[in-house]
């Protein structure tokens, strides 16, 4: 799901059903960013791991889980539990 702000940014959502993610998980949302560019501000990759990964400029991956549950009473997606 790509989510367009009416200023042109964006921010791309791909969920999987598996308990890891690598590279090759990221090749759409690394299609989006490099087409956009700046106007391209975050890819995430929902899965049902435990960790948040940071997968290179502007990508990660974020536990599903995380969507519901946090440590502090919000979801920061940049803390790794």
């Amino acid at each position: 799901m790509i989510i367009e702000r009416r200023d042109g940014t964006a921010i791309g959502i791909e969920a999987k059903s598996a308990a890891s993610v690598g590279p090759s998980d990221f090749r759409g949302l690394t299609r989006v960013r490099d087409a956009l560019g700046q106007r391209f501000k975050a890819g995430v990759v929902l899965y049902t791991g435990a960790n948040t990964v940071s997968f290179g400029d502007r990508l990660a991956a974020i536990p599903l889980e995380g969507l519901w549950t946090s440590r502090h009473g919000h979801i920061d997606p940049t803390v790794t539990p």
